[in-house]
């Protein structure tokens, strides 16, 4: 099975003791998430503009065939500039930066997460359509968080352009994106948010939407949805994003051994 599994970031100060030694030095957490998973989904990058100098460091931290999944900053999915040529400056720094992991065959794809707020519209499908020539033809994945996305049309036009269809498992809430495995290019990828219903749209700061702790029974469901992904494609991501206390590491271990229980 080509599955790559790993966490959406890796550092933070609750994982200590939880995934990290207690005490492991910052400057190592990577080395020691590297020799843990294959793959990491750098976050970060959709907070602050991602600088070339700062990803070559973290390459060179990681092992030959180790991968990074790297999420859209902000102002290429929530913030959507009017002129095209806004739009082209903004992805050409954002690509410059990823250079260090391209020429060191370590960039898996980009992300572009976009809010609940974008919905189906002549609009937005026109920037969706607009992303391959944004991105340079670069391996692209989609993400959408608003359920008046989820049908045919959407993976049709997904498809026509080249583009990834991220699926979400999230908490069974009204207008999210229900747990649906599908294809719309040669990368699968699949996010594990958690299932914290009660804190998803009520809660004091971000970081508690995603305190959740999947159940084997609950990873179990996903087990034949990732195996007819892995015949449409040519690799699979799966990234764990309830990072909340480390339980993104530990339900990434969990699945690591339900998809290889040899390891």
């Amino acid at each position: 099975m080509s599955v790559l599994v790993g966490t959406a970031g890796f550092k933070y100060d609750d994982w200590h003791g939880a995934f990290y030694p207690a005490a492991l030095k910052d400057q190592d957490m990577l080395a020691y998430y590297a020799s843990q998973f294959p793959v990491l989904e750098l976050d970060y990058t959709y907070y602050s503009m991602p600088y070339r100098r700062t990803l070559e460091a973290m390459a060179k931290k990681t092992p030959a065939g180790f991968e990074f999944c790297v999420k859209a900053h902000k102002s290429m999915t929530h913030e959507v500039a009017e002129e095209r040529k806004a739009q082209e400056e903004t992805f050409d720094r954002f690509f410059e930066a990823m250079q260090p992991l391209v020429e060191q065959g370590k960039f898996g794809c980009l992300l572009a997460q976009f809010p609940w707020s974008f919905k189906p519209s002549e609009a937005t499908r026109d920037y969706i359509a607009h992303l391959p020539e944004l991105c340079g033809g670069r391996n692209t994945v989609v993400e959408f968080r608003n359920n008046m996305w989820m049908g045919q049309e959407t993976f049709d036009l997904l498809q026509k352009h080249g583009l990834g269809f991220c699926c979400v498992d999230e908490p069974r809430l009204r207008g999210l994106m229900p747990p649906v495995a599908e294809a719309t290019s040669r990368t699968g990828y699949v996010r594990f948010h958690g299932r914290n219903a009660a804190k998803w749209w009520k809660h004091a700061v971000a970081s508690e939407r995603y305190d959740y702790l999947y159940s084997k029974n609950e990873l179990d469901e996903w087990l034949p949805k990732i195996e007819s992904l892995v015949e449409k494609t040519d690799k699979v991501y799966v990234l764990f994003n309830n990072c909340h206390e480390g339980k993104a590491a530990v339900n990434a271990r969990d699945m690591r051994l339900l998809l290889e229980p040899e390891r």
